[in-house]
């Protein structure tokens, strides 16, 4: 069976009522979100059972950090983390995101039942592009000031940053239908990690997120990563507001506060609307 030809891959169903929460399950001993570092395979399922429990209906599976401090794993490492993992959730029914810039990890991962690549490279590598293209997985295209995570330095903060961003989403959408890959989720990119100025960053998140119908504009769902703050009263701001301006979905840490927070906002939990 040629890649095109794989069965149809259980993916997220979009709802103009619904919000799926993305639950974060990191396999990365270097990530500085301890919240959602897991120590085992094992336990990685564990945190994805108690995630779909509370209503989450995706998990973000990652192995290399994601803060331009740490060192980038070879792909055969990322691999060495990810799989035991990956398989478990696979198996057990999740629709699983594998959360890397690398198109050697990702192949493998689809390869391996993940439905979704979150590419934090921004879909910018024709070889990623490939990847999505013949295993008919949905890819997150996000913008990235940088060839990935690890490489960025100053986000640019002036001009009318919400504006460009969403018009480089639009044109990312529309480059990647006309390469055969129609299934694409839109991620303004709030939650990398950049050298800039971290008041100044944080007021361009929130005006981001208040400026969605430009976003949406692109013609694609909207993922918001729900980005971490050091009080938890600050990060619980971001996380409404993007709810409230109907996000398609939420990457969080926070699994239980979002969970609770989508149905009290007047929207629906994506978990009753995945096809399998």
């Amino acid at each position: 069976m040629t890649p095109q030809q794989e069965p149809a891959r259980p993916g997220p169903v979009f709802a103009t009522d619904v919000t799926h929460v993305m639950a974060v399950v990191n396999l990365s001993p270097e990530s500085r979100v301890r919240q959602a570092v897991v120590d085992s395979p094992q336990a990685a399922l564990d945190r994805a059972r108690w995630a779909r429990d509370l209503g989450a209906s995706i998990i973000d599976l990652g192995a290399q950090s994601s803060h331009f401090e740490n060192r980038e794993l070879a792909p055969d490492e990322e691999l060495e983390r990810l799989l035991p993992a990956l398989d478990l959730l696979v198996a057990d029914g999740f629709v699983v995101s594998v959360d890397s810039w690398k198109p050697e990890v990702s192949r493998v991962a689809v390869a391996h039942g993940a439905a979704i690549v979150n590419d934090t490279g921004g879909m910018q590598q024709a070889a990623m592009r490939e990847v999505v293209r013949d295993s008919g997985a949905w890819c997150v295209g996000m913008h990235i000031e940088g060839d990935n995570p690890l490489s960025v330095a100053m986000r640019e903060l002036d001009g009318d940053r919400p504006a460009a961003v969403a018009a480089g989403l639009a044109r990312l959408v529309r480059e990647l239908a006309a390469e055969g890959i129609p299934n694409v989720i839109v991620d303004p990119g709030l939650s990398i990690n950049y050298r800039s100025d971290y008041a100044r960053y944080g007021q361009l998140q929130l005006e981001t997120i208040r400026r969605m119908g430009e976003l949406r504009a692109t013609g694609a769902p909207v993922l918001l990563p729900v980005p971490r703050k050091a009080e938890d009263h600050r990060m619980h701001a971001y996380l409404v507001l993007a709810i409230e301006y109907g996000a398609d979905v939420i990457r969080v840490h926070d699994v239980e506060a979002a969970c609770d927070l989508v149905p009290l906002l007047g929207r629906r939990l994506g978990a009753d609307s995945i096809t399998r």
